[in-house]
């Protein structure tokens, strides 16, 4: 869980509503306006105003600015990637069904496309919507397809598929569930409500059809927007701060290090990124028996305030060389944080963009829960992989996860108005 934060950004640009729609100033369209309101007027909300359609004296109450608030699909980078935390998010990955090739992965890709784009709009599916996020709007839903190394033989693209995407080495600390690893295809659902995340993961399933079955599913959360006083980085079932030198839009490497270049190689990732998915079981039990003193030596930060050990403020700068009086490092040398540094891991850096988890309490009373640990790289060969090499060999960390579960994927560029996700690989 390398010790990098999340960009606080809200993606503010709303796509054009369909055709025959009026988009109103908060980026719903005026059908999806009526079908919040009824047939009462809209009054002003934590959105802004918005034009009211008036046929009744009484008043129903607007969107929030939590449901209200949208992301586009026609962008540069796919949506899901530099947008903030999400309250609640779903990961599945697919594998294609036996005989089934280019043709229908085509097909899959157009469906799956059609129905993120009305989805995030807040629009019903085309075909069989369940109703289940009638009444919320599109909550800042995203949805993001990416594909596995197996995906390209079994469509005959093997010689499309990127030197990037070849297999993640072994680790000496993997514990890997093959079942719940890898897979043709995979999806990133990730919302600010359930019930929408819910209605977009049932919408995808479905939209497989036969061309495809799902290989695993997993479910994630974090913090609610709102639920404190100011933006914070977020913090992890272990109780700590989690992503503060996290890479920011605002860097001037950003775009190198997170996203392939255009043209890009090869050409059909231009503007994409490479995503590495763990499931990382967080041993909670032995972790709550530390002491706060010695869970902040393992970490190297402090549990109230994620300030480095050498003191300051969560981002104050960490002193590595920084002793006590008795002439100990501060900062202890397998400390978490210090292992993890992009200048100690020569300058490899990645994006993460996680959701912790929790799957129940066994028999035995243990909890199974952790992080789905979600990191973006232009390359994970000069991102993920040194960094977790590393951690492999001696990470205090390490005694108190468990890595179950991996998996790599390339995620192409965002779809152009009128495409679909991965057109350029599929039609290329």
């Amino acid at each position: 869980m390398p010790d990098q934060s999340t960009p606080q950004l809200r993606n503010t640009e709303a796509p054009q509503g369909e055709p025959g729609d009026r988009t109103a100033g908060n980026g719903i369209s005026r059908r999806r306006l009526l079908g919040t309101a009824g047939a009462t007027g809209l009054v002003l909300g934590a959105a802004g105003g918005a034009a009211g359609y008036a046929s009744a004296p009484a008043a129903a109450t607007p969107l929030t600015s939590v449901g209200d608030s949208r992301v586009g699909f026609h962008v540069k980078h796919q949506p899901g990637i530099t947008q903030p935390l999400q309250a609640r998010g779903h990961l599945i990955a697919f594998d294609l069904a036996p005989g089934a090739g280019r043709k229908e992965a085509t097909a899959l890709l157009r469906r799956w496309s059609d129905t993120a784009r009305r989805l995030m709009a807040g629009e019903p599916s085309a075909q069989d919507d369940t109703g289940v996020a009638r009444d919320a709007g599109p909550s800042s839903l995203t949805l993001t397809f990416g594909f596995g190394h197996s995906f390209f033989g079994r469509t005959g693209l093997q010689k499309q598929r990127p030197v990037a995407l070849e297999p993640l080495p072994d680790f000496s600390s993997d514990r890997l569930d093959k079942a719940r690893s890898n897979g043709d295809l995979w999806v990133q659902i990730g919302a600010d409500d359930a019930l929408v995340a819910f209605h977009a993961l049932r919408a995808v399933q479905k939209d497989a059809g036969s061309a495809a079955r799902v290989r695993w599913q997993m479910n994630g959360f974090n913090r609610s927007p709102g639920a404190t006083a100011r933006p914070m980085t977020a913090r992890n079932l272990m109780g700590q701060v989690d992503g503060t030198r996290n890479p920011k839009p605002t860097d001037s490497d950003f775009d190198e290090r997170i996203f392939v270049p255009d043209p890009g190689e090869p050409a059909w990732m231009a503007n994409g990124s490479y995503v590495v998915v763990r499931r990382i079981r967080m041993l909670l039990d032995d972790w709550e028996k530390l002491p706060v003193e010695e869970q902040e030596s393992v970490i190297g930060r402090r549990k109230s305030d994620g300030a480095p050990l050498s003191g300051g403020t969560e981002t104050s700068e960490m002193d590595l060389e920084k002793t006590d009086p008795r002439g100990n490092l501060v900062v202890p040398i397998n400390a978490h944080a210090r292992i993890t540094r992009p200048d100690q891991n020569g300058g490899a850096a990645m994006l993460r963009r996680p959701f912790s988890y929790h799957d129940g309490i066994g028999a035995d009373g243990v909890p199974d829960a952790g992080l789905l640990f979600i990191c973006w790289q232009a390359d994970p060969l000069r991102g993920f992989v040194p960094v977790q090499r590393k951690l492999d060999r001696g990470d205090a960390l390490t005694p108190f996860v468990r890595h179950e579960a991996s998996g790599l994927f390339a995620v192409p560029g965002g779809a152009a108005e009128g495409e679909y996700v991965g057109q350029r690989l599929l039609e290329g």
